[in-house]
């Protein structure tokens, strides 16, 4: 795997509330991790709730002694556990400071087994993957109201772009002690790259826009500049992190 990813703060934003992490290499029972995390609060709480969803999330990955190398439903499982124990460490933290009341973060891992991606996701930064360099699919769902309107049938995909309403979360990590994690197991067969994004991209740019960038023949730490550079382009309105995993690829 070629590996790339950064973050940047925007154009509007004063500081950045995104949190991301990857790596190629063994992480306690995973052969590799890929993580994006999108905090919303008050008063810096985002930025807490972010890097402590992180913090608590390796906590439990590196305190683990299950092996689910062979088992991509394993896989599943785990990282879903891993989410749900970083939802209750930030919860907890919350309850700390006022100023952290109400905190939360979006949150989506992943990790590749072979020809599988396992993945647990909850919020609205997004998973993708990209595959002969002209079909792009989202895998994640957001977890938002104008996405929830739109599996009802009530506005259109165009219409949810521009409503009023369309950074409402239904689902975050670290606001209630219960949460509700999706798993997924999808094949990454045929598949050239995989992407994680925050919703900074995602409300900046269009799923062919971000497609024909990402399946440009260079190397990805160029396509991720590229991506961040386009939605700062487009007004930089919040904060845009994206990690590139180009699946077929040597790991630098």
């Amino acid at each position: 795997m070629n590996i790339a990813g950064a973050t940047s703060v925007g154009l509007v934003r004063s500081n950045n509330e995104d949190a991301f992490f990857f790596t190629a290499n063994q992480i306690g029972p995973l052969s590799n991790l890929f993580i994006v995390a999108d905090g919303m609060g008050g008063h810096n709480a985002g930025e807490v709730a972010s890097a402590k969803s992180l913090e608590y999330f390796h906590e439990f990955v590196l305190q683990s002694h299950r092996d689910v190398h062979g088992v991509p439903g394993d896989m599943v499982t785990f990282l879903v556990g891993a989410v749900e124990y970083a939802n209750k460490g930030v919860y907890e933290h919350s309850l700390t400071n006022p100023g952290f009341s109400g905190m939360g973060t979006t949150f989506s891992a992943c990790a590749v087994l072979g020809d599988k991606l396992a993945i647990a996701h909850i919020g609205d930064s997004r998973i993708y993957t990209i595959a002969q360099g002209r079909v792009i699919t989202q895998i994640t769902e957001d977890h938002s109201y104008v996405a929830e309107m739109v599996q009802a049938g009530n506005i259109t995909p165009t219409e949810a772009k521009i409503h009023p309403n369309r950074n409402q979360l239904t689902r975050v990590l670290g606001c209630e002690p219960p949460v509700n994690v999706d798993g997924i197991l999808h094949d990454i067969n045929g598949v050239d790259s995989v992407l994680l994004c925050s919703d900074g991209l995602t409300d900046m740019l269009s799923d062919e826009e971000i497609m024909s960038i990402v399946s440009q023949n260079t190397f990805p730490q160029t396509r991720v500049q590229d991506l961040i550079d386009a939605a700062n382009d487009r007004g930089g309105k919040d904060n845009i992190t994206v990690i590139i995993i180009d699946v077929k690829g040597e790991t630098n």
